[in-house]
């Protein structure tokens, strides 16, 4: 056994991964318990990782800036490609609205930690550190790291923001919960009623495509080419198979109708409403179950030549009379207009004859292995971006020196743009969503580890003391007043759907266990879509409002 106990106290490399190995395996471990329907999740690395520093199993001090810093780099650069597609579609329309309200219950959170620093209360990383773990919230406690060292005003603050983080987190997530609670006792809402509503209203921002069957009835279209139907192109509707004297047949833009002829269309509702009127009227008739030559397929599509491309300039669709009539990406599916334009890993839903979905299939690619193969080139020079964009110099009026988005900005801000664009000429900036998220967990694993060794030598004096108790109540007060205030204000001037307002509470601190207990306590998924809605735009302004904070305290005291 010597050379086990050689090994714990000898510093060396197989120490350090060993006691990061430890902190990340017990520390998921303990994130996976429940109590009451609520679970640490990963921050349970972060207690892991402070039990470890505690018991004085501490790693050497440049060794643990270097894991903290990479698994920074590693976490928020992978969080920017997962949330970057859905973040400039959710400051649209009704999206607008609620992201308004969290970004609200964000800029309240704090302005309130803020106060707490400038009154006294706290010291200003203790008070970073509170937000980051009241708000549940470790991007932006990576963020304020980062700040503190880039400033070199408050000498080293990580072990007090990693302490502050821990004593305000749990309460942070059940202060998120008793909001919701409160809201629905003082409003005595009818939960059955809402989720009603709510899913009535069909919130997702893209309406999932329905299928009907129409007979061509209006003797005006007789003649008339099928992609020349009044309203046609603007619906969002695909007509993907045509049906004439019981012969079926895909459906082609310059099929000309006559009166009998029974259309399988694909698309919205209300676009689908919309042909009915101008077509003729429904039939009973379900093309997809007569016999023929005419069937579907999904294809993937991974072939760079078609990246970027609209669908109406992808000619061999129509050279081989292959109808495309759904995409899914990113879990969403819904009818693609012709300007739609292609991205790997998109799930083309296509009609045709089993040989001409073949020729189309070799031409989009059709690829399980390349959607599922790494792709190292892109994903490394996305992070090498990330760095150096970090560390551009950016003139802020009114701050002493130029601010730096840093490791966690940096490399967040330049995600978001590469998914936004998905490929560069071979280059796709697209990771598989299985190893987003594994990599993902690995990176906020070692920056929860890190901090949790550095932090833990201190961490029984801060509990058992009275300082601990003050940040638990200062830490509750950060959760609670922002909550609350744009929570009522939401229901009583919006009138907020209380299924759809539990989703942006839970959303605006990003916190999946509180969106866990409202799609529980609702039945519903409602939550869900207005959580997805406001967790773009609420995970770039904590992680922003934070180093903000930090550059304006460096200010006041002269850095």
């Amino acid at each position: 056994m010597d050379w086990l106990l050689q090994l714990v106290s000898n510093e060396s490399v197989a120490r350090t991964i060993l006691l990061l190995g430890i902190a990340g395996a017990t520390g998921a471990a303990l994130g996976k318990i429940r109590l009451g329907g609520v679970s640490l999740g990963v921050a349970g690395v972060l207690f892991a990782g402070l039990f470890l520093g505690y018991m004085k199993l501490t790693v050497d001090a440049h060794v643990l800036e270097f894991v903290r810093e990479f698994g920074l780099i590693v976490f928020v650069y992978t969080l920017g490609l997962q949330i970057g597609p859905g973040f400039f579609g959710s400051l649209r329309s009704r999206g607008l609205v609620l992201n308004g309200f969290a970004a609200a219950i964000v800029l309240l959170g704090a302005a309130v930690a803020w106060g707490w620093i400038k009154m006294g209360f706290v010291e200003p990383a203790a008070g970073v550190g509170l937000l980051s773990g009241a708000t549940t919230n470790t991007p932006s406690l990576a963020a304020a790291q980062q700040a503190f060292k880039q400033v070199g005003v408050f000498g080293d603050a990580s072990a007090t923001l990693g302490l502050a983080y821990a004593v305000a987190y749990p309460f942070g997530i059940i202060g998120i919960i008793l909001a919701m609670l409160l809201v629905r006792v003082i409003f005595r809402v009818d939960v059955k009623a809402e989720v009603a509503v709510a899913e009535a209203a069909q919130l997702p921002n893209q309406p999932k495509p329905v299928t009907r069957n129409f007979e061509v009835r209006n003797a005006n279209l007789v003649g008339r080419p099928l992609g020349r139907v009044p309203g046609l192109n603007a619906s969002g509707v695909v007509v993907s198979r045509v049906s004439r004297n019981g012969v079926v047949d895909v459906a082609r833009p310059e099929t000309l109708l006559q009166l009998g002829d029974i259309l399988h269309a694909v698309g919205p509702e209300e676009g689908l409403d919309e042909l009915r009127v101008v077509v003729g009227a429904e039939t009973g008739v379900d093309l997809k179950t007569l016999p023929g030559a005419v069937t579907n397929r999904r294809l993937i599509v991974t072939r760079s030549e078609v990246f970027g491309q609209q669908l109406a300039e992808v000619e061999v669709f129509a050279s081989h009379n292959v109808v495309v009539t759904r995409v899914t990406r990113g879990g969403i599916e819904f009818t693609p207009l012709p300007g739609f334009r292609l991205q790997f890993g998109d799930v083309l839903m296509v009609v045709g004859e089993a040989p001409q979905i073949e020729l189309v299939a070799a031409a989009v690619g059709n690829s399980n292995k390349a959607l599922n193969s790494p792709q190292p080139i892109p994903f490394f020079l996305g992070i090498a971006l990330g760095v150096i964009v970090g560390a551009i110099p950016l003139a802020v009026p009114g701050l002493p020196a130029a601010v730096k988005l840093g490791l966690a900005g940096g490399p967040l801000v330049v995600a978001i743009l590469l998914s936004r664009i998905a490929n560069t000429g071979p280059l796709v900036w697209y990771l598989p969503t299985n190893a987003n998220h594994m990599l993902r967990e690995v990176g906020i694993t070692m920056f929860l580890a890190a901090v949790g060794l550095k932090s833990g030598e201190h961490i029984m004096e801060i509990l058992l003391g009275e300082q601990g108790l003050q940040w638990v109540l200062l830490g509750a007060v950060v959760t609670l007043v922002p909550l609350l205030l744009v929570g009522l204000l939401a229901r009583a001037w919006k009138k907020i759907n209380y299924a759809e307002l539990t989703g942006l509470l839970a959303g605006s601190m990003t916190d999946p266990p509180a969106l866990a207990f409202a799609q529980q306590s609702t039945g519903s998924d409602a939550p869900a879509v207005a959580y997805a809605t406001v967790y773009p735009l609420v995970m770039l302004l904590r992680v922003f409002s934070a180093q903000l904070i930090v550059y304006l305290l460096a200010r006041a005291a002269g850095g």
